[in-house]
């Protein structure tokens, strides 16, 4: 084995080299494998281990033993070796690579932590894997028994009775497509990739996005806790009536609307169920305690009762009418059917007594609301999704199963009770299915009992699951507490559950709680149908479920039923939810570690990123439509502390690009080398400088180009960047005002280059002078913003100073445009007709007019200050100085005049008027706006096949002692329009 630190190639078989596919995780590590030749072999069989190193980490060993090495690897098999050849793989990649796309857990590459010498043995280890559930066991039984619950056995023949056998057809047959269209969107989501634990909340947060897929989350969390003390109480309040000696309170006595026609109904005292009912909650979380090898024990006990009761309830039904039945039964009579058609709304007590003066008035929207929780057990089976062998068939087969049968049982049951008994006795006998069971009607009470806790267990099992599911997602730091490892029992989430379900069973009314869990289940399955209608519209190359029966409009419809039937129930209640649902996403958005899913939303986004460019089009945008785009050139002139990406007011610079935060900015710089060298530098500088913006709440994106030098780099940007008509079309860039006081002699040429590059693409360009005392929005600014308007330039400079006012620091700020005109003549004229412009593109701005003979005059009077002779004859000197120099090289050389190693025209004549001029512009500009917060002036274009050092000298003059400037060149087009 050899040892270094860069090695370039590794042997495969027969001691060929070959060199290496580099993951990405680590592109300088280089793998090294000892030879495989034919000749030591054996020895290598003999061998019990194998070692491999990665290159540049030379304490990192991965040892692995002959039992965990790969049957198939290359030492062993020639076959292997000539299909791995050209890949230059080892086959233990194979093995790594495909655990990692599934989200497996691997082993490999180790981290040099995991032992102090870098050494980490991969050996087979025994691993604890949990008991998993079958289609049958997992999903199918726990829905089935969920749905035929507290409801179908104490509440179903009540519901009858009042709804009557039509109405009640159309409230199942509602309840039922909703579930049903729910089981279909929920098929076609949990078949679309693995999925983990957690259920609807992770469908749903994996496709609407992780505050959304949080906040249904936990509403559908509360719903399933809320629901197991429904459960709970209706197996306490049976056993109360199977078992009156029982009570240990008073009960309460009723007469059927207040008359003799009834027997009188006897209904639990309030205190009996809240003591009953929270040893229950107690006894029931111990079985969760025991995990799911607990609950497989223990749920055939819960199961085979219910399958009894149900067969027991249809034989009695049978022979109702046959042998003495008790008084109300009719038996299976058309003549009952028909009394019992039509609904019977009227009031009752709060424990669902009719009496004409109780506290309850029921209608077909309150029986929905009381039903609905009787069919919501279809999430029974996905809410165990991580203690499933195989979700992606169980889900589906096993929920729509499960919704179609007891959907057909509801219905038939709803024509059969009605057709059984008088509506009295459908009112009065709470377990009229007791009453009719054959044939031991006792042991009914005990299944149902046994049915309704088991339903408990079902709730009480699912709801910590989701609980720990979001905790262990880190969202929300709050829900820390109840996180759990890998194949753990979420104990201190069956804690919290059954705190909340104890909570519920203390109010102990059936009819209170029901609707309220109606909302929280309600808002979950539009949830599931959303993500569903989202992801199979916009149907992105990912999505491909295997449950192919299922269509976006199925999704939308089930959806809309969801919702409609919210409002049904109670409009203040489904106001209530969402605005429970709402806080939680606001608190999430808040307080929650952002996280990217790739979410459905994301995938809208994107399409609609893409269909909104199209529709753009490559032609210009109208001026009513034009939005600056700014492209921040952040590489700076000098050096930059350390870990700083770009000088820091630049992004307070942007911002005052926008109107109202409201625009994209790309903040891009550059980095000197070869890019395969420099690539990993690259990202990592371009993560900083996204970091930067984001801290500087900026919205823009960052980009690093690796270039040979900053002029190639930024000739490469203003090319390549943007797409379409959202290609940037402003260039920011800061003045280099350090080139002379730190002697850079590159900046002129490369300054120039990028004004030039910047005209030839047709991009606007904004020089900032000053950026180290440009305010940040804290810093209010006083006086105002004075533009030199001397070039037409499409209006970006009135532009510029009418977004800068839309700022909290400039916003006291009033504007002044400094015009010039060449006769005194045309001063007045000149004036009244910018005055008319601005009126037109709605700005407000005093206009003053300077003509060029005042202009001369005034600029006569300032030269004469020591401040501006001082600058204008540096200028002269050290122009003159460097003109000689290049004059006498040339002469050596035999060659025209040569600046930038390319060839120039100097004329002295014209260097002295170009200097003359930006001298009396700095001069008018000191003497009007030396107190302006921001002054604004015309950039005047680099002279063609003119040094770049004199046009820097000219642009040294323009901007000496003007403290902060904007230096402005439009491009070939209009930004303002006059016109609305």
């Amino acid at each position: 084995m050899e040892k270094g630190g860069d090695v370039s190639e590794f042997r495969v078989g027969r001691g060929k080299k070959y060199r290496p596919v580099v993951s990405q995780e680590n592109d300088r590590s280089v793998l090294e494998m000892s030879s495989l030749d034919r000749s030591n072999s054996a020895s290598s069989t003999d061998s019990s281990l194998t070692k491999l190193e990665m290159g540049g980490q030379p304490n990192l060993q991965m040892t692995y033993t002959k039992e965990s090495l790969p049957t198939h690897g290359v030492a062993n098999s020639s076959q292997s070796e000539s299909k791995l050849e050209l890949f230059g793989f080892d086959s233990l990649v194979n093995i790594l690579g495909l655990k990692s796309m599934t989200g497996e857990q691997s082993t490999a590459p180790p981290s040099p932590r995991d032992s102090e010498d870098g050494s980490v043995t991969l050996e087979q280890q025994p691993k604890t894997r949990s008991m998993k559930l079958g289609t049958m066991m997992g999903v199918f039984l726990p829905c089935f028994q969920n749905i035929m619950g507290t409801i179908y056995f104490i509440r179903f023949s009540w519901i009858v009775g009042m709804a009557g056998i039509g109405e009640a057809l159309v409230i199942v047959a509602l309840c039922g497509s909703c579930t049903f269209l729910t089981s279909v969107s929920l098929s076609a989501i949990a078949t679309n990739g693995a999925m983990k634990g957690g259920g609807p909340y992770y469908l749903i947060g994996r496709a609407l996005g992780p505050e959304v897929g949080v906040s249904i989350g936990l509403c559908f969390f509360l719903g399933n806790a809320v629901s197991g003390s429904l459960y709970v109480l209706g197996a306490v309040e049976t056993f109360l009536n199977a078992v009156p000696s029982a009570r240990l309170f008073k009960e309460t006595i009723t007469k059927v609307n207040d008359t003799a026609a009834a027997d009188p109904v006897s209904s639990p005292s309030l205190h009996d169920l809240q003591l009953y009912g929270i040893i229950v909650t107690i006894s029931l979380s111990f079985i969760v305690f025991g995990g799911v090898k607990m609950i497989n024990r223990v749920a055939p006990a819960f199961l085979v009762p219910v399958i009894y009761s149900l067969c027991s309830i249809y034989l009695g039904i049978l022979l109702a009418g046959k042998d003495s039945p008790a008084k109300g039964i009719t038996g299976l009579s058309f003549r009952t059917l028909g009394k019992n058609w039509s609904s019977a709304y009227q009031r009752t007590s709060e424990a669902g007594i009719p009496d004409p003066n109780g506290e309850r008035e029921w209608s077909f929207n309150e029986l929905v609301g009381l039903f609905f929780p009787a069919v919501t057990g279809i999430m029974a089976g996905s809410n165990r999704s991580g203690s499933l062998k195989d979700t992606q068939r169980s889900i589906p087969i096993g929920t729509l199963a499960a919704t179609l049968a007891t959907s057909s049982i509801y219905l038939i049951s709803v024509i059969v009770f009605g057709s059984l008994a008088t509506r009295d006795k459908l009112f009065s006998d709470r377990l009229l299915t007791a009453t009719v069971a054959w044939p031991l009607p006792a042991l009914i009470y005990v299944g149902i009992i046994l049915s309704t806790l088991g339903a408990a267990l079902q709730s009480l099992t699912g709801a910590p699951r989701l609980l720990a599911a979001i905790a262990n997602d880190d969202i929300l730091p709050v829900l820390k507490y109840f996180k759990v490892a890998d194949g753990s029992e979420p104990h201190s989430a069956t804690i919290f559950t059954a705190f909340i379900c104890m909570g519920c069973v203390i109010i102990g009314n059936l009819d209170l709680i029901s609707p309220t869990t109606t909302m929280f289940y309600l808002l979950c399955y539009a949830g599931v149908n959303l993500s569903g209608f989202l992801l199979d519209l916009l149907d992105a190359p990912s999505w491909r479920p295997r449950w192919k029966f299922h269509h976006w409009s199925l999704s939308l419809l089930g959806a809309s039923l969801c919702i409609l039937i919210m409002f049904l129930i109670s409009w203040s209640f489904t106001v209530l939810s969402l605005a429970l649902a709402s806080l939680i996403y606001y608190y999430v958005n808040l307080k929650g570690k952002a996280g990217d899913w790739g979410d459905g939303f994301k995938s809208a986004y994107f399409q609609l990123a893409l269909r909104s460019l199209r529709s753009l089009g490559a032609n210009q945008v109208h001026p009513k439509n034009w939005y600056p785009i700014p492209l921040i050139f952040c590489r700076p002139w000098g050096k930059l502390p350390e870990n700083v990406p770009c000088h820091p007011k630049l992004a307070d610079f942007a911002n005052c690009m926008k109107k109202k935060g409201r625009g994209m900015s790309i903040f891009a710089s550059i980095l000197d080398g070869d890019y395969h060298d420099c690539v990993e530098d690259a990202k990592i500088a371009c993560k900083q400088l996204s970091t930067y913006i984001e801290y500087k709440r900026c919205e823009a994106v960052a980009e690093m180009i690796v270039a040979p030098s900053m002029s190639a780099g930024f000739r490469a940007i203003v090319q390549t960047m943007g797409l379409g008509n959202l290609k940037p079309n402003i260039v920011v860039i800061r003045y280099p005002e350090i080139w002379r006081r730190e002697n850079l002699t590159e900046i002129p040429a490369t300054f120039v280059g990028i004004i030039n590059d910047c005209i030839v693409a047709n991009k606007a360009v904004v020089i900032v002078k000053g950026l180290d005392e440009w305010p940040n929005e804290y810093q209010r600014q006083y006086g105002s913003i004075d533009l030199y308007w001397i070039v037409r330039d499409g209006g970006l400079m009135l532009l510029l100073s009418q977004l800068l006012l839309t700022k909290d620091s400039f916003e006291s700020c009033k504007i002044q445009v400094f015009c010039i005109a060449e006769e005194d003549a045309d001063a007045g004229i000149l004036k009244a007709d910018v005055k008319k412009f601005l009126y037109d593109l709605r700005m407000q701005a005093d206009v003053i007019v300077i003509s060029m003979k005042s202009w001369d005059s005034r600029a006569e009077g300032e030269t004469k200050q020591e401040e501006s002779i001082e600058a204008f004859t540096a200028a002269q000197r050290r122009i003159a100085s460097s003109l000689k120099q290049m004059k006498e090289k040339a002469e050596m050389d035999g060659m025209p005049l040569m600046a930038d190693g390319k060839p120039v025209i100097v004329y002295e004549q014209q260097v002295e008027k170009f200097l003359y001029t930006t001298l009396k512009l700095n001069s008018t500009i000191l003497h009007h706006s030396r107190m302006a917060a921001v002054v604004l002036v015309s950039l005047p274009p680099p002279p063609i096949n003119h040094p770049a050092y004199f046009y820097m000298e000219y642009m040294d003059l323009l901007v000496e002692n003007v403290p902060r400037l904007l230096i402005v060149r439009g491009y070939r087009r209009d930004v303002v329009t006059l016109f609305t």
